[in-house]
């Protein structure tokens, strides 16, 4: 996404994209063998543990930074926390990637359901 798109463009593309993600996944629209979907599942894990485990440190984040009372400061600490807490800031997209990952997650279970059925469905055809 680029910085001129509006407010939070970026986290309603994702937001579409991975409803649109899950709903293929619900829909039966895509599948995925055991040994893929578990190693995606194992990224996404890690990739939630972390934000999971740092969470508690961004806190001081979205707090206004100390760094004075000189005029620079004074007009640096507002940008700063903003830069975290603003539709695009980091704090605010950390958030959505931890519910794009949750979502994911469940539609890579059903994607790797998707797999077993079509399999087992195959398999049944064949004896």
């Amino acid at each position: 996404m680029y910085i001129d798109e509006g407010e939070s463009a970026s986290l309603e593309a994702i937001g579409k994209s991975m409803e649109a993600f899950v709903g293929a996944a619900a829909a039966g629209q895509f599948a995925v063998n055991q040994h893929g979907g578990d190693a995606m599942l194992a990224a996404i894990r890690k990739m939630a543990d972390w934000i999971a485990d740092n969470r508690g440190r961004w806190i001081v984040l979205a707090q206004e930074p100390l760094l004075g009372s000189s005029n620079a400061a004074e007009v640096m600490k507002p940008f700063v926390q903003q830069v975290a807490v603003d539709p695009r800031g980091f704090l605010t997209q950390l958030n959505a990637l931890a519910k794009s990952l949750s979502q994911a997650e469940v539609a890579i279970k059903q994607a790797m359901e998707n797999y077993r059925e079509v399999d087992e469905d195959s398999a049944s055809r064949l004896t």
